[in-house]
């Protein structure tokens, strides 16, 4: 495993991250779950990442017991505020100042620490003034709650705005966390440039498009059983854009460049994202140990310039790439 700094900070975290969506607490039994946290731990990695918002609180829950005999200090543990959580009240939600104080103390009850390493605001907040937030976030980091503060799917304005009232505030803004794939590249125009600018790295979600990279689904055939595409829990909706004819198509073309390269078609997606210089970690769920075994592999990959272009020739007009595409709930309500 290799160890990249987050952000301008002394922060490293592995360039590997292990996430808890759509599976803890949730898809897969709890047993399981350990196992697969046990499974990362082994392969190198030291960086977990979870929401208050997964599962309704139960995938922090999860994590928590799952890493609760590890040394603290040679974590690096993530959660996120902004979704609804608990009854889903009216106050369950978003960025408000009454919203973050609450659900940090709730997150760090349910990972059973004494402070999260990375605290994210999980999508931008309209509804509740910038100042407010960014205030909280400081007074969360003066009480020792959280050693750093991101954002996630901010766009490049946006991020503009946070960082500039968090170094008013006296702290930094360090991360953002976006989807980022082969297929989806709509951080690359606008928000990767500003954050190069500002100091903060991303840290990715979905570098291998919810499965879709990994070569398993074909065109004009039934998705395989057990696969996300099959799941009804959530799963196929998040992949359903990806599942055209034309996309798979496009996408088993990556076969014979994963094959050059010596990887796997999952493998040769996450080393993909893994190339931007400012991607300081991919994010990897897994529903099954073995999972991470194979994928971890991408760690330390080093794709050519000729295998790079190769794969922006077979992907080509696949790729979303409209920076529009980087945006937060007009609402709050849930």
């Amino acid at each position: 495993m290799e160890f990249r700094y987050l952000g301008h900070s002394g922060f490293k975290i592995s360039e590997i991250t292990f996430g808890n969506w759509l599976t803890h607490g949730s898809q897969v039994e709890n047993d399981v779950a350990t196992q697969c946290v046990r499974a990362a731990l082994d392969a190198g990695i030291s960086t977990f990442d979870t929401a208050d918002v997964y599962a309704n609180t139960a995938a922090e829950t999860v994590l928590g017991a799952a890493l609760k005999d590890e040394r603290r200090e040679s974590l690096e543990v993530f959660t996120k505020v902004f979704g609804p959580t608990g009854p889903k009240g009216h106050n369950d939600l978003g960025l408000s100042r009454k919203h973050i104080m609450e659900s940090i103390n709730g997150s760090l009850r349910r990972l059973q620490t004494d402070y999260v390493d990375l605290y994210q605001a999980h999508r931008y907040d309209y509804e509740t003034p910038l100042e407010e937030t960014m205030q909280a976030f400081a007074d969360i980091v003066r009480q020792g709650k959280a050693l750093y503060i991101g954002v996630s799917e901010w766009t490049a304005n946006q991020i503009r705005d946070g960082h500039a009232l968090a170094n008013e505030l006296g702290f930094q803004l360090i991360s953002n966390q976006p989807q980022y794939s082969m297929l989806w590249r709509v951080i690359e125009a606008e928000v990767i440039p500003a954050s190069e600018e500002l100091g903060l790295s991303q840290i990715v979600w979905s570098p291998i498009a919810q499965g879709v990279l990994s070569g398993k689904y074909h065109p004009g055939k039934p998705a395989p059983e057990g696969s996300r595409a099959t799941d009804s829990k959530g799963g196929s909706r998040m992949i359903e854009r990806w599942m055209s004819n034309e996309v798979l198509t496009g996408v088993q073309q990556l076969k014979p460049i994963a094959d050059e390269a010596g990887l796997t078609m999952a493998q040769l997606s996450i080393a993909w994202v893994l190339q931007n210089k400012n991607v300081a970690s991919a994010i990897m769920g897994a529903s099954r140990p073995e999972q991470i075994e194979k994928n971890v592999a991408a760690a330390g990959v080093k794709l050519d310039a000729v295998i790079m272009d190769k794969i922006d020739a077979v992907i080509g007009s696949l790729a979303e790439r409209d920076p529009a595409q980087t945006k937060s709930p007009a609402s709050r309500e849930a």
